[in-house]
């Protein structure tokens, strides 16, 4: 009853006291919506499609758009209420749902290596690297994140920030190795692929290439910022502070990831795109014009059925009692009886 009677509680982010607020609170819940649209679409489009489902490198996107996914869910509560992430914490979750992006940032990390083997060594990859390894891969991103938070709600809130502390030196590692595998898939997109024969084999090296490349250079970008914020404050003490996650414009950025993220992979690959509109969208816009076409069909018969009822009415009832036609042979007995 306790918890139930917090939860009521939590304030809403702005308090609508300046025009911006409207704006921020109106931000949040369509970038939230769009989010879980796209990203979700692209989920259902990788498990409905099983071409896609054999391909690691869809498993991986397929990780990621479902951590986007919740991340977009995540912001209906981040970013509509009075949240606060960090030690000390205010109507914060334990860093759970800011943590989906780091399933993001492992996951991104193993698919660098994963095209790096996939290209370069074609024959290992083809022996070693199975689909069931990538699920595995994928499992663990996820595992490892969620452990260390579990072991970060348990233990003492002073350890916790110690845990978190290192954490960000592990983070800087793991960004470091992001730029160094990005360049260098960009040169071997560049310079390898570029001495191979036409072939299909080629062509998907190569847009698998071009997605991982522009997918982290974007996440980069976005994700910069805050994680210089973060570093900063860890070691300075300084750095800049806001009043909460929906009005602090690094997390904004860092989770509008998971809006771009799934637009890429939707707009570099053809076939995800078809996937995505043939399991997704076209049976909502087709149940969605079935549905027009059938109101439609109704109003019209429904205009039909009234317009004729109406020109019935006026041909016999209606002119027999004004008297401007003659009563039916039916209603002349009637009247003379």
């Amino acid at each position: 009853m306790t918890m139930l009677t917090f939860n009521l509680t939590i304030p809403l982010s702005v308090d609508f006291s300046r025009p911006e607020d409207y704006l921020i609170f109106s931000f949040h819940i369509l970038f939230a919506t769009g989010s879980v649209l796209l990203a979700g679409s692209v989920v259902i489009g990788i498990m409905s499609t099983r071409a896609l489902r054999s391909q690691n490198r869809f498993i991986f996107m397929l990780n990621t758009s479902i951590s986007d996914t919740l991340t977009g869910c995540s912001v209906f509560y981040l970013g509509l209420f009075d949240v606060q992430e960090g030690y000390p914490s205010r109507n914060g979750t334990f860093y759970i749902l800011p943590s989906f992006l780091g399933v993001n940032v492992l996951t991104f990390v193993f698919a660098q290596f994963d095209r790096y083997l996939a290209v370069c060594f074609p024959f290992f990859y083809k022996l070693h690297i199975t689909r069931g390894v990538v699920i595995g891969v994928c499992a663990l991103c996820w595992i490892y994140t969620f452990s260390i938070l579990t072991v970060q709600s348990v233990v003492p809130v002073a350890f916790a920030a110690q845990m978190n502390a290192f954490g960000v030196i592990v983070l800087q590692v793991i960004v470091a190795i992001k730029v160094l595998m990005t360049i260098k898939l960009y040169m071997i997109a560049r310079h390898q692929l570029s001495r191979e024969p036409p072939s299909s084999d080629k062509d998907n090296k190569k847009e698998s290439l071009r997605i991982i490349v522009f997918v982290v250079i974007c996440f980069l970008i976005l994700w910069a910022p805050s994680f210089v914020n973060i570093s900063v404050k860890y070691v300075t003490k300084t750095g800049l502070r806001f009043k909460n996650e929906a009005t602090n414009l690094f997390a904004i950025m860092a989770r509008f990831n998971a809006l771009s993220t799934p637009a890429l992979y939707v707009w570099a690959s053809p076939a995800l795109r078809a996937a995505v509109w043939k399991s997704v969208w076209s049976k909502i816009i087709k149940r969605r014009t079935t549905r027009f076409l059938f109101v439609s069909n109704c109003v019209s018969e429904c205009k039909i059925f009234k317009s004729m009822h109406t020109h019935t009415c006026k041909n016999t009832v209606m002119p027999s009692v004004i008297g401007l036609s003659k009563p039916t042979i039916l209603q002349s007995k009637m009247l003379h009886n």
